[in-house]
């Protein structure tokens, strides 16, 4: 009896773990005829629309659809479809993305799905323009940050630590005597020299745990954040921050290049690296930086104003062609001129030319390789300003779009984003 009990019991603690929620039951479904999702400009692209329950198709299911040029779609409609099915055609003369957007109302709630399908993308071309003091400006104030000394602190975080690497909060002045960046340092335990990685965040206000991973395959890695705080607060703090005294600082000082918030982000970036080259067992040779969202962009920026990175990896580049909206086409996040097509912002088009990832992609050269990934049905990066931002490196680069992604990874994009970075590093994935 009493094994008996003692069996139920494993099994009762068991129960949580296995019933996880996962997914929706009730999934819609876009697909283009294509299975790249790529198109001629000018060819047609035909979707098909279902909307199923447990796998089968739902009768009598309510939608609403937008379909159109990504950002701007002009054909909206509702309907009920009398099988759970709907057949839709798209074309586009100009290359660029022909998005389709369905919501699926069943038992009260909505059930979303999305395909953009990709007209010419490697035809795709920017519309910011490179102001002619770019690179001046930026020389300019990365030399006056680097007269700061970096002041360093490091703190042992002995929780974090493995028996193959040793884990540190660390800061370091930034762009001036007590404006300071903070991160995460993964150093291996082995005596040696590395490969260095700098991982760059996304865009919000949160703590950072460093990239242990890849420290134990034989690399040093410092993950930082952006906001002048330590990264290993308690997560109410953070919250209280994005919600309060940092809401919404993407937007902060953009009528003056020398006022805007990613001023000293950028910088900060930059003196990450001097922290790497002079406090950490870098090797000299390979040095990286990758990041998704604000984090690929801040990838680009720093790819392309300092050549000690060899290798960079941005995944769905936020901050990418901001004056594309000025014509009518899919700007970057955080869609600046969306809105009211830049009327009266002409100081903020003016900055937001020296915070764009089209002109720091512009300075990447030869001796730096990329890899770019995105996804098609990215609604907060959309996939025109990364195909553009992508096609305008002119160093080797490689692009692995994985289509079906919204704003997140999938695994597989994940593997073979961490294979890459390792290769550049020399060691094997």
């Amino acid at each position: 009896m009493k094994r008996f009990f003692l069996v139920l019991m494993a099994v009762l603690a068991l129960l949580p773990v296995a019933g996880q929620i996962r997914g929706n039951n009730i999934v819609v479904t876009v697909e283009p005829d294509h299975q790249d999702w790529r198109y001629d400009a000018g060819q047609t692209a035909r979707f098909r629309v279902e909307v199923r329950r447990s796998g089968t198709l739902i009768d009598g299911v309510q939608i609403d659809y937008a379909a159109g040029p990504e950002m701007y779609q002009t054909e909206k409609k509702s309907l009920t479809l009398k099988d759970g099915t709907l057949d839709l055609k798209g074309s586009m003369r100009q290359p660029g993305f022909y998005r389709v957007d369905v919501t699926a109302h069943v038992d009260g709630k909505d059930y979303k799905g999305a395909c953009a399908a990709a007209f010419a993308p490697e035809q795709l071309q920017p519309s910011t323009v490179m102001p002619q003091d770019f690179e001046q400006f930026w020389k300019q104030a990365i030399k006056e940050a680097q007269t700061v000394d970096l002041n360093p602190t490091k703190r042992l975080l002995p929780e974090r630590c493995t028996k193959d690497v040793d884990v540190y909060e660390v800061s370091f002045n930034n762009s001036k005597w007590g404006s300071r960046t903070y991160g995460i340092l993964c150093v291996p335990v082995k005596e040696g020299r590395y490969p260095a990685l700098l991982r760059v965040p996304g865009a919000g206000v949160r703590p950072y745990g460093g990239d242990i991973y890849t420290a134990s395959r034989g690399a040093v890695t410092l993950e930082i954040g952006i906001h002048g705080v330590p990264v290993t607060m308690e997560q109410q703090v953070y919250t209280n921050l994005n919600e309060g005294a940092l809401s919404g600082y993407w937007e902060w000082g953009m009528d003056d290049r020398d006022k805007s918030y990613y001023k000293h982000v950028i910088l900060g970036c930059i003196r990450a690296l001097d922290y790497i080259e002079q406090y950490t067992p870098w090797n000299g040779q390979q040095m990286g930086v990758s990041g998704s969202s604000q984090g690929g962009f801040l990838s680009l920026v720093t790819a392309g104003l300092d050549k000690r990175i060899t290798y960079y990896a941005p995944v769905h580049a936020a901050l990418c062609d901001h004056t594309n909206s000025l014509r009518g086409v899919a700007c970057g996040w955080p869609h600046y001129f969306y809105w009211n097509k830049g009327k009266g912002q002409e100081r903020q088009i003016e900055t937001s030319r020296y915070y764009d990832g089209v002109n720091f992609a512009r300075l990447i050269d030869n001796q730096q390789k990329g890899w770019f990934s995105f996804g098609y049905c990215d609604d907060v990066v959309p996939p025109t300003t990364a195909w553009a931002t992508y096609n305008i490196v002119t160093g080797p680069k490689e692009i692995s779009p994985y289509q079906m992604t919204w704003h997140f990874w999938y695994q597989e994009q994940w593997d073979e984003w961490e294979s890459w970075m390792l290769r550049q590093m020399g060691i094997e994935p």
